[in-house]
């Protein structure tokens, strides 16, 4: 079994489809590890904040056939991808690592780069795996949110249960 970590987020009906993305990834992979939720301002676009967190789960799945589970996850919380890239969206779902594999695996590219960008990745996921090592930074996720610039990118945690 794989040890998997995503990123979700939204900014539409958040709080709704977050719930809906955990009850289905729980469905599907049993146990999750799940971070809290953060709230930040949308990057690389105007628009209304997201929830953004950070799920572990292990699962057999090849890479490709996880990534299909994950896009039918965002299809059925009503995802649209004729947009632009950086835009409003109900649910986004992305493999940030599989356990320590590197390169582009059936089309999908690890570890995500926005790890090492993004205060809404980096700190919940830090949060949940702080001791795991980014396989190309060769740095734990702790150590990565303790070097990262923490005021370039606005982030608080929100009040927000689950199941």
């Amino acid at each position: 079994m794989a040890q998997v970590y995503l990123s979700l987020g939204s900014n539409v009906n958040r709080a709704q489809h977050i719930h809906a993305a955990l009850d289905a990834l729980a469905g599907q992979f049993g146990e999750l590890q799940v971070s809290r939720v953060f709230e930040s301002e949308a990057v690389g676009f105007q628009g209304d904040n997201f929830y953004n967190l950070v799920v572990g789960l292990r699962t057999n799945l090849p890479v490709g056939q996880l990534a299909l589970c994950l896009r039918g996850i965002e299809d059925a919380n009503g995802r649209l991808r004729a947009g632009p890239r950086f835009s409003a969206r109900t649910l986004d779902i992305d493999i940030l690592t599989y356990d320590n594999l590197t390169g582009t695996v059936d089309g999908v590219k690890l570890p995500r780069g926005e790890i090492v960008k993004n205060a809404f990745v980096l700190q919940p996921l830090a949060e949940i795996a702080p001791q795991t090592v980014h396989p190309i930074e060769e740095k734990t996720f702790r150590q990565l949110w303790s070097e990262y610039d923490q005021a370039s990118q606005k982030l608080w945690p929100v009040a927000f249960t689950w199941p």
